[in-house]
């Protein structure tokens, strides 16, 4: 069936005036405009539909009247661009995505000493370090997984248990006077030597009996036995004729024997008289409170009285034992081993220092030695290859260590505070 011109030009017409009216309502907005657009899309194909069912041939908008395709007209300025919205799907492969993050490492703690606080009534009281509860158990932890050589040759187990309570305390004291800038196991060594070839046994009497010469024989192999040879004889003779040949029972009086210090005379009046006066601040209570930031001393004495200023006394005992040994393990004076710390890895400690990557393994060196013996034939040579092998740690050993910090005692002052050479 054929369609007029007529019928023709009219379909062109409400084609044309749809799409006039379309661009006019794209300027109100973006998104009235899309879906207009949309509306319009529906409108063109509901139109094509119905052309088609009528047999009609429907002319696109942008067509003119001879079938070509039309150009686009240029926007004019001002007039509002439509807004078109782009859904882009991305691929995303299994390697890009991230895996998830490791547990970071806790922050290394800040030092935070002791602290004075006044009250509104005008009292001072001291406020603990923060977290001192959680290292103190955490070292007392790591005391107990790793055996030193203080629990086993500390000063307080050198006495004989077998003789009298008078004799063990005075044991007691010589070992804490032989025990300044020597190791334990030297000292130990020293004290069960007098105690087996002493004659009349190791006690007070025996002492004054012996020639200095013979007492520094038996003492020779700690550190200062001369100038303690000296002190030990005249301690002997002072607790004869002044403390009725026992070890005096206060500080005062412990202190006002030749080579002994505070430490000592703490300690002596903790293991002697089962006392606790005081704390027994040694190389390493003073050296490992410091790394804590439990205080900033500069001395013994002051981080002795910082200590005792806020630590409750049913440790005052307990944490000399507790840092030597932690000391002569973990904590070394030279070489520390942070990252076997727990301290360390639960951000406790402000001076831990953990290298990356970093073992202290140990290594094997083969010394290979060659020797040319004769041989059994007359002119002949047979060489002779011998091998040693030699285990080597790398690190300082926690004794060695130990030698190499200076002591804090009397001793090592009067012995280091010579008078000095004149200079020229």
């Amino acid at each position: 069936m054929r369609t007029s011109r007529i019928s023709r030009d009219t379909s062109r017409i409400l084609v044309a005036r749809r799409t006039q009216r379309t661009l006019r309502q794209t300027r109100s907005g973006a998104n009235i405009a899309t879906r207009n657009a949309d509306s319009v899309t529906d409108g063109l194909k509901r139109e094509d539909h119905a052309a088609s069912d009528s047999e009609l041939s429907s002319v696109p908008a942008d067509s003119g009247s001879d079938g070509e395709a039309r150009p686009l007209k240029k926007r004019k300025r001002g007039q509002d661009t439509p807004i078109i919205v782009k859904n882009e799907s991305k691929e995303v492969s299994i390697a890009t995505i991230d895996s998830p993050k490791r547990a970071s490492k806790p922050k290394k703690a800040r030092r935070a000493p002791a602290k004075k606080v006044t009250g509104t009534d005008g009292s001072v009281k001291i406020e603990p370090p923060a977290n001192w509860e959680e290292i103190y158990a955490l070292t007392r932890e790591m005391r107990n997984e790793n055996l030193a050589p203080v629990d086993t040759m500390g000063c307080e187990s050198l006495a004989e248990r077998t003789r009298t309570p008078r004799d063990q305390r005075f044991q007691t004291l010589i070992a804490l006077m032989l025990s300044s800038q020597t190791k334990d196991t030297v000292n130990a060594v020293a004290m069960r030597g007098m105690q087996e070839r002493m004659p009349g046994g190791f006690n007070l009497e025996s002492v004054l009996a012996l020639e200095p010469a013979t007492l520094n024989g038996f003492i020779n192999k700690v550190g200062f036995h001369n100038l303690k040879t000296k002190y030990i004889k005249q301690t002997a003779e002072l607790l004869r004729d002044k403390w009725d040949s026992d070890i005096p029972d206060s500080i005062e009086g412990l202190v006002s024997l030749p080579g002994v210090g505070p430490k000592m005379a703490f300690l002596t009046m903790s293991a002697a008289w089962g006392r606790d006066l005081g704390i027994g601040v040694d190389v390493h209570v003073h050296r490992i409170t410091n790394l804590w930031g439990w205080q900033k001393s500069s001395t013994p004495e002051q981080t002795r009285a910082a200590l005792e200023s806020w630590l409750p006394k049913d440790k005052w005992h307990d944490i000399n034992n507790l840092l030597v040994g932690f000391g002569q393990t973990i904590c070394l004076p030279v070489g520390r081993k942070c990252g076997e710390c727990k301290l360390a890895d639960r951000g406790l400690c402000p001076s831990a220092v953990v290298a990356k990557g970093v073992k202290r393994e140990k290594s094997t060196n083969v010394k290979k030695e060659e020797s040319r013996v004769k041989g059994e034939v007359p002119g002949s040579e047979a060489v002779v290859k011998r091998e040693e092998v030699v285990d080597e740690i790398r690190e300082i050993k926690a004794e060695d260590a130990e030698a190499m910090v200076a002591d804090i005692e009397d001793i090592g002052k009067l012995a280091s505070g010579r008078t000095p050479r004149k200079k020229i």
